[in-house]
Parts: C-alpha cells; sequence; structure tokens
C-alpha cells in the first residue's frame, strides 16, 4: 500500500491512502486495547548526544568508521521502537515515525505504559552509559488525550493535535538538562582510568585492539571503534538486516547486549537469503526494497537508508576475503577538479519544528501529520540516493543552474540518457535523513550536490516560502582530521542560520541561495540598502536597456569565467578581484557605523577603478569577445561588489592544483 497509494489521493486532495490507512489502523489497534475513555498516548523518543557520538572521532578510515556509526543509530532507534511495540503488543502502523534518531508512537493508555516506558528508558540508558560512556542518552516522553481530540477543531489557529504534539516535545526537550538521571551511582563510582582508544578516546576499557587487522601500524582502538571502522566496509553492500534473539545466524551481525536480553542484528548483502533465514519470531529490516514480492509476512519491514557512496579502489579485509570497501578521502581529493581537496557539507531544513507544530494549521491532522514525517524521510532517505546515483534520471531541469555544460540528451523514451558532466560521482553519504545530511567527496561535487539538494529541495515543497534549507560546505586536505571539519561544515552552517536562513556558507562567505545562484537580486538587501542603490540600473534590466544579458550573484560569474578565461588569464584576474574584496573588507572594518554613507559608498563603489583596471588587462581576444560583454557590464554593477571574494576563490579553486583554502 505505501509503494502504490503514497501519491494517491483518499478522501481529501492532501491526504495520501497510505497516511489514511495507516491513521486509522493506529487509531484501531489503541481502541482494540480498550483504554479507558477511548484515552490513548502520543510517545516521543530521542536519542540525545548524537551529535558527540557520530562527530567527535579521529583516525585513519574516520569517513569510514562516521558513517557506521550513524547506521548503527538507526538501529538503534530501530530497537527501541521494536521493543516497545513488543512489549504494548501493537503492530507497525502504530509507528508515527521513526528514523534520524527520533521516533513517535500512538498506542493505548493502558495501566502498564507508564511502567513499560520507565523500564525501556532505564534498560537502554544503561547500556548506552556502558556503550557509549554518556555520549548518547535516550529520552522518552508521553501525552495521553481522548481520540475525540485527534480530530481538527474548525476555526481555531492550533487545534488539539498540535497542542498535544508541542507539550510531549516539551517533555522531551526537558530532559535534556538531567540525562542519566537514573545512573548517577554508576556515573559517580571512580573508575580505573587506561589507555584511552585512538578514534573516540575513551579511557575505561582495558584491552584495546587494532583498528586495521594485521597491520602493525594501525591504531589502537576500543571493541566498539574496530566494529564501527568493520562495519563501515560491509555497508555498501548491505541489502538486508535480520533482527534476532539467535546466536550464530551468520557471521557479520551486530549485538545489543541489554538487561532484558541480548538482540542480533545480522546484515545479509542478499535479501532473499535473508528472508529465507529469519525464523518466524525475527523481524526482517530490508533497505530501500521496494520489491512487494518481498513482503509476505507481517515480520518484514522496509528500512529506508539514505546509502549512497562508491566503492574505493582500495580494498580490505572481512572474513578472511578480500573486499572493496568504500572511497576514502585521498580518492576523492585525487578525483576532484582543479584544487585537490575534499569537500564536507551539512545541511538542515530551517525551523522544523515549527512546521511540525505549526505549519499544518487548521488541518494539523494525524493523517496529514503522518504524511509530512513520511514526506520528509523520502527526500532526505529515499530521494537523494537516486540524485546522487541516476541525476541527470532525477533533476529537474528549469532549475538546473550548475551543469555548466548541458550536454544533448537522447529522446525521451531512451532509458539511456547522454553522460553528464556533473554526475556528483565521488560523493559519500555519512548521514542523511529525518531532516538533515552530512556528506563527503570531492569538493566541486559537493559544492554542485548542495546546489542540487537545495533546488531539488524547493521544487518538492512547492517553493514554500516557510520550508527552506541551510548549509555549511568546509574544504579541506584529505589527511585534515575528520571531526573537525565537521565543525568547520557546522560552523558554517551556523553562520548560514545566523544570514536569516535559507542561506550557504562556502569558502568563507554567507550569502542567501539566491544569490549563489543568481536570482532575485532586489530581495536580498536590507531596506536601506535598496534605497541607497534605487537610482542604480539592476542587472536584470541591462538587456532591455543596453541590449546586454545582466549577471548577478556568484554562480553566473563562475560559469561564464571558467568558460571563457584559460588558466594563467584566471589567476591573474582572481588576483585583483581577491585584492579588491580585501580593500573592501579592510576599510569598512575602520569605520565604526556600518549603516553609514561612507560604508555604503565603500561596500558599492569602491570596486569600479580596480574592475576597470582588471578587465583593460585582459588579452584583446578576451575584451572583444560579445559573450564576455556581460561579466563585463555586470562585474561593475554595485550590485555585484559583495560577491567577488567568492566569485574569485571559487575559480581559483576550480583552476588551481595547490591552494589552501581558508
Amino acid at each position: 500500500m505505501e509503494k502504490f497509494g503514497s501519491h494517491l489521493s483518499f478522501g481529501e486532495s492532501d491526504i495520501a491512502l497510505i497516511d489514511l490507512a495507516r491513521s486509522t489502523a493506529a487509531i484501531a489497534a489503541a481502541l482494540a486495547q480498550q483504554p479507558p475513555d477511548d484515552q490513548v498516548v502520543l510517545i516521543a523518543g530521542d536519542l540525545m548526544g548524537v551529535q558527540k557520538f557520530i562527530y567527535t572521532i579521529s583516525s585513519d578510515g574516520a569517513l569510514k568508521s562516521l558513517r557506521a556509526r550513524s547506521f548503527y543509530l538507526e538501529l538503534v532507534t530501530e530497537e527501541i521502537v521494536q521493543q516497545l511495540l513488543d512489549a504494548l503488543g501493537l503492530p507497525r502502523t502504530n509507528v508515527i515515525y521513526a528514523g534520524a534518531s527520533k521516533f513517535y508512537l500512538l498506542v493505548a493508555a493502558t495501566d502498564a505504559l507508564k511502567e513499560i516506558l520507565e523500564r525501556t528508558q532505564e534498560d537502554f540508558n544503561d547500556w548506552l552509559l556502558e556503550t557509549f560512556q554518556r555520549k548518547v542518552f535516550l529520552a522518552i516522553a508521553h501525552e495521553s488525550f481522548s481520540v475525540d481530540q485527534l480530530q481538527s477543531a474548525s476555526g481555531s489557529k492550533q487545534t488539539p493535535l498540535a497542542q498535544i504534539w508541542q507539550q510531549v516535545n516539551d517533555k522531551l526537550a526537558a530532559q535534556a538538562t538531567r540525562k542519566f538521571v537514573h545512573q548517577l551511582d554508576t556515573i559517580l563510582n571512580p573508575q580505573l582510568s587506561h589507555q584511552p582508544c585512538k578514534v573516540c578516546h575513551r579511557d575505561d576499557v582495558k584491552r584495546l585492539t587494532r583498528l586495521k587487522r594485521g597491520e602493525p601500524d594501525s591504531v589502537e582502538a576500543c571493541a566498539m571503534c574496530a566494529r564501527m571502522f568493520r562495519l563501515g566496509g560491509q555497508l555498501l553492500r548491505v541489502k538486508a538486516i535480520v533482527r534476532s534473539s539467535r546466536r550464530n545466524v551468520s557471521p557479520t551481525r551486530l549485538r545489543l547486549k541489554l538487561k532484558s536480553g541480548i538482540i542480533y542484528h545480522y546484515l545479509f548483502n542478499d535479501p532473499k537469503e535473508a528472508l529465507r533465514i529469519a525464523a518466524d519470531d525475527d523481524l526482517v529490516l530490508l533497505v530501500n526494497d521496494w520489491d512487494v514480492n518481498h513482503y509476505q509476512t507481517s515480520q518484514v519491514t522496509p528500512l529506508l537508508y539514505a546509502n549512497y557512496a562508491q566503492p574505493s579502489k582500495v580494498e580490505f579485509e572481512e572474513n578472511d576475503q578480500t573486499k572493496p570497501g568504500t572511497m576514502r578521502a585521498e580518492e576523492f581529493a585525487q578525483e576532484a577538479e582543479g584544487i585537490k581537496r575534499v569537500g564536507y557539507l551539512r545541511m538542515d531544513v530551517d525551523r522544523l519544528s515549527q512546521i511540525f507544530s505549526k505549519g499544518l494549521g487548521e488541518k494539523y491532522t494525524l493523517p496529514r501529520l503522518t504524511s509530512l514525517s513520511r514526506q520528509m524521510t523520502y527526500f532526505f532517505k529515499v530521494y537523494l540516493n537516486s540524485l546522487a546515483e541516476k541525476r541527470q534520471h532525477n533533476f529537474i531541469d528549469y532549475c538546473d543552474a550548475l551543469n555548466f555544460q548541458r550536454l544533448p540528451r537522447n529522446p525521451p523514451n531512451d532509458p539511456q540518457k547522454d553522460p553528464d558532466k556533473n554526475l556528483r560521482e565521488n560523493l559519500l553519504f555519512i548521514y542523511a535523513g529525518g531532516d538533515d545530511l552530512f556528506i563527503s567527496g570531492a569538493w566541486d561535487e559537493v559544492v554542485a550536490f548542495a546546489f542540487d539538494v537545495y533546488q531539488a529541495f524547493r521544487a518538492y515543497t512547492g517553493n514554500h516560502p516557510d520550508i527552506t534549507l541551510s548549509g555549511g560546505i568546509s574544504l579541506d586536505d584529505a589527511k585534515y582530521p575528520l571531526y573537525q571539519a565537521a565543525s568547520d561544515a557546522g560552523h558554517a552552517e551556523d553562520n548560514a542560520k545566523a544570514n536569516g536562513r535559507d542561506s550557504l556558507g562556502l569558502f568563507g562567505e554567507v550569502f542567501k541561495w539566491s544569490e549563489w545562484l543568481g536570482a532575485a537580486e532586489t530581495t536580498v538587501l536590507a531596506p536601506e540598502d535598496q534605497k541607497y542603490l534605487e537610482t542604480e540600473i539592476k542587472p536584470h534590466q541591462f538587456e532591455e536597456l543596453f541590449g546586454v544579458k545582466g549577471l548577478f550573484g556568484v554562480l553566473p560569474f563562475v560559469k561564464r569565467l571558467d568558460q571563457q578565461l584559460e588558466v594563467n588569464q584566471s589567476r591573474s584576474f582572481v588576483r585583483n578581484l581577491l585584492a579588491t574584496a580585501q580593500v573592501q573588507t579592510q576599510m569598512l572594518k575602520e569605520i565604526e557605523d556600518q549603516q553609514s554613507l561612507e560604508a555604503k559608498d565603500i561596500r558599492y563603489f569602491l570596486h569600479l577603478p580596480k574592475i576597470a583596471y582588471t578587465i583593460a588587462r585582459l588579452p584583446r581576444c578576451v575584451r572583444d569577445d560579445p559573450n564576455f560583454d556581460p561579466v563585463r557590464t555586470s562585474l561593475k554593477s554595485p550590485y555585484n561588489a559583495p560577491y567577488f571574494r567568492a566569485i574569485a576563490t571559487w575559480i581559483e579553486c576550480l583552476t588551481r592544483s595547490s591552494m589552501t583554502p581558508k
């Protein structure tokens, strides 16, 4: 039903058949337990501290280890959900959302509910405390209400369900200040300190092992980090997972040792083999599998996972067999165009909590809430896989801003389309799900993919003004510590959020996406700046007035200059642009009032003499080329003055093989 009923409306035009069916089944399953006064409960759960668990690692093979850690948390989230469903006697339909370390369940308000939630939370937190040394904490909150409140309250600004959603999330957030309150005795007990793990730096483990078996120079790591390193090499091929309490089902496995018992997760490359081996009381998770023939029993469920990666040319040992792993940072750097650097991209949806709590307005009903979470999951865990894997098949032509050289396509009915210069092949999805992502790869492809993701997301959400993305990208040497690269990309993302959101931090600059892409130039200026420049001709008016198409923003200039300038010409041109930007920056720093007339004069007009000089230094063949006229005219526009540093740095990265980006 999910495969064929996800985009078919039923009853109302904005309610999908799957969401109506799943919500109805969830309510029916809860009411079948005959709770008093038809009371139901919304349960919310969150694995807090994921950032510490995922990003604070440093070692050889960190990319692979970090990717495995994000996948492992997906399995832990699934395990918590499954244990709650088993304890409450409910089916999977009662899962409103599960993924990205969070989950929401709709259950019956039974007498045993509180005890089950407390026991589950304490059991998992004991395990998390021992396994991850206080880095990850499970918070669980719940809010009870009458099933009648699931109906929308017509005319109200906030429906009862919206209020319930907000209340349960407030309770969840409150637990962030009192983590591990039931484990304080364990935390406060003195513990012996040992040699720290070289990956996660924990020092409470007696025995460390070589991260890479058989290599005496490999760093020493704790058992968990060694397990994550091996898992990272296997993820490229995992197609199914069997959750079982049985031992020795398969040699490739993960183990969760809880007080309630030991649970194994066996990894399979062939879904048919997993289905054949699974016992009646096992659960089979099929990774990104939409073959309905594989879902013949209720013990089989899909696991949507952003798993895009390219195989490495370097092989690794697994169970005495030599197999290819995923691409390494060194390989990404070598595949990059121009400067040999690795790019790291972090993005997330702006104001997601407000979208879920207020975005549906008076139409805040359970089916629509389920649909909202499902559609977010589809974008980050399903669509991004296909966007990276087969970009030309799965991207929107009309907003294909970064394809510098559009190649002709074969007829639409031909499944084989011509190759695309920017296929984004050299990427690795470290994490993508919920509402955010962390991706690495060759720097130029990471930058291009960021613009792909943004444009696709805006199209996916109907260009809704309040549903946007912000992101940050860092460019680093292949040997640069991954945890620091993640921090740098996160800092760039924070700067983008501080820029009023809907922005990107890149090359040490922060602009709105429209400024990077080159669209709607007047909307990005503050009102006082718009008034200051009101007598100036805008770039989009150039064609009408001068017969020359105007350029605005960063990308249009980069595309033109990359195509028209030779390498030596680009270097000279870039130096002059950077010098102009540097003079502007330095002079603006010396002015206290940034809104003064003097500051505006410097910001928007200081560049004119230097730009005229820079253009005059170009070869005559470039200056006389009619295709260069838009560049010449548009560079002099005050509307483009803020973008010189970003333009120059981008071109420099494309044309240089030895430069350290800031």
